[in-house]
């Protein structure tokens, strides 16, 4: 049987989001989301359609707005968009189980339509119609859509042929696309290749997706490894991934991982505070989530772009989530790697190979009971901060000069989570 795949996404989100809670048209509207107490370097979240209209680019920064052009800055408040993207959820639970819904970003998701369209007696685009027309109807926000014979197919309908047709739906399979795609420009419009890749496919004289489809594989193989199967499969409209398929995906392991640009130039002591009180909320997490850890690793970027970032990756003797240890680690790569004569601008830390408690085997050669207490006294800490907020109790560390937990702790996703 042939499948069916739509892919939908809520037009300008935030933006709309922003408008309609103002009772304002986003089609007619002036408005960009942005906190700008950040300053005029700040990059605005979405801009209303109305702005694009004008030439104003997504992801601008403010003092790229042209003088001439008057509009509303809505600070950013993730908290209400996050409450709009679960109440359009529920729109598409009335069309479809959840088993054959995939939630792609807070404003795009897939549907395995296959099955319903002869439930509902009908065509997948008239579907995507009934659809968009329920989310503007009960929450006027406008809503377009892919509609293709995969899901690579219904993702590139959306992302590139929907905005052409006046309902805002695009249709394609494989013929289609080869039709009517392949020698589209510029590459990067394709889903999964971004300017980076492009650039590597233009220096080997590919421009287009019939240049890639008619390439020798062995070339793309060696220049792009395993993902160069991807890229000859996407070339011919082709992707053998399904909803189910990623509903049964599970990673052969695991990390977590977390990052975060300053608000200003920081010395080198200075984010170095900062990283101690990034540790401190993954060591929390694992604990939370029975998790544990036996790598780590840190990235440094700095405010001087000629600057190559630094950092690494240490291996610990034994998994463990205890903050003591892991900071112990961390300092050991930042003291060792970091530049301390250049302002730093951006931290990451991450968790690798991830497992959970019960799996591990207790160390002759370490003092459990000392563990065992500094675990209990973070589970506390957790427990506390789940049910009375997360700045209910600190450590002296986050009240200091240039500490920033206590202020993030506010934010959702990086932004003001607003009311």
């Amino acid at each position: 049987m042939q499948k069916t795949y739509l892919c939908i996404d809520l037009k300008t989100f935030y933006a709309s989001v922003e408008c309609v809670e103002r009772g304002l048209d986003p089609f007619n509207t002036n408005l960009v989301v942005a906190d700008k107490t950040r300053g005029k370097g700040t990059i605005c979240l979405a801009v209303s359609p109305k702005m694009k209209m004008l030439g104003v680019k997504n992801r601008c920064r403010i003092f790229e707005i042209p003088p001439t052009i008057k509009y509303i800055v809505a600070m950013p408040r993730m908290k209400k968009y996050i409450e709009y993207s679960a109440n359009i959820y529920a729109i598409y639970l009335k069309y479809f189980a959840k088993e054959d819904i995939h939630v792609y970003s807070i404003d795009e998701a897939f549907m395995d339509a296959t099955k319903y369209l002869k439930l509902y007696k009908t065509n997948p685009i008239e579907l995507a119609k009934i659809i968009i027309k329920d989310i503007f109807k009960t929450y006027g926000i406008t809503a377009t859509a892919g509609v293709g014979t995969n899901m690579y197919l219904a993702k590139i309908a959306l992302d590139i042929t929907a905005k052409h047709n006046p309902n805002n739906i695009g249709y394609l399979d494989e013929e289609k696309y080869k039709k009517e795609l392949w020698q589209h420009k510029p590459l990067s419009d394709f889903w999964q290749i971004g300017k980076g890749i492009e650039r590597r496919l233009n220096k080997m004289r590919i421009f287009t997706m019939y240049d890639v489809a008619h390439t020798e594989p062995k070339r793309l193989y060696k220049e792009f490894g395993v993902n160069a199967e991807y890229l000859i499969d996407h070339s011919w409209g082709k992707e053998s991934c399904t909803i189910a398929d990623i509903k049964k995906y599970k990673p052969k392991t695991n990390s977590i991982s977390n990052s975060q640009v300053l608000f200003e130039d920081y010395s080198f002591i200075k984010a170095r505070l900062v990283l101690k009180e990034m540790v401190e909320l993954g060591s929390l997490r694992l604990i939370e989530n029975n998790l544990v850890t036996d790598t780590v690793g840190l990235y440094i970027g700095y405010s001087k772009d000629a600057i190559k970032s630094t950092g690494g990756t240490k291996k610990i003797i034994n998994y463990t989530n205890v903050y003591s240890e892991l900071l112990k680690a961390f300092l050991e790569i930042y003291d060792k790697t970091t530049n301390r004569n250049v302002a730093i601008r951006r931290i990451g830390v991450n968790f690798a190979n991830v497992i959970e408690t019960e799996n591990v085997q207790l160390s002759l050669f370490t003092d459990q009971e000392k563990i065992d207490k500094e675990r209990k006294l973070e589970l506390a800490m957790c427990s506390i901060k789940n049910k009375m907020g997360k700045n209910t109790i600190i450590r002296g560390m986050n009240l200091e000069e240039g500490a920033t937990t206590m202020v993030r702790n506010k934010l959702i996703g990086g932004h003001n989570g607003g009311e």
